[in-house]
């Protein structure tokens, strides 16, 4: 079940990345989760560089306890990037949702980076 889950997801990255990449005016924004915890980085693929990354590991090392890979963590990070970001004067960028299904901790993310003052 484990493998077919990982298959499904890795096809659905694959489709999504085809289409979406990230440039110097709209760098692209990256959802990943773990079991734990949950990530998010901006991207710019023509330079291979990442502007800006944030994450639930990061947030509790800083002092945030209690956090756990559920909404409220993910919407901190969301938050947590879209400052980030406006700090480097980025102000909007491309969702990819890395595969995942728009709900739960990445619908999270997403509405609390559009909350931080990100466009997408």
């Amino acid at each position: 079940m484990k493998q077919n889950k990982l298959k499904s997801r890795m096809r659905r990255k694959v489709r999504i990345r085809k289409k979406i990449s990230g440039t110097p005016a709209r760098p692209r924004l990256v959802v990943y989760r773990s079991n734990l915890h949950v990530y998010a980085q901006i991207v710019n693929d023509e330079t291979g560089q990442t502007l800006v990354a944030s994450s639930s590991l990061a947030l509790t090392r800083a002092g945030e306890t209690g956090l756990k890979n559920n909404k409220e963590t993910a919407a901190k990070v969301g938050r947590d990037v879209a400052v980030k970001a406006k700090e480097k004067a980025i102000e909007s960028v491309v969702f990819d949702r890395n595969g995942y299904l728009y709900h739960g901790c990445v619908k999270a993310l997403a509405d609390g980076a559009r909350e931080g003052g990100l466009q997408f």
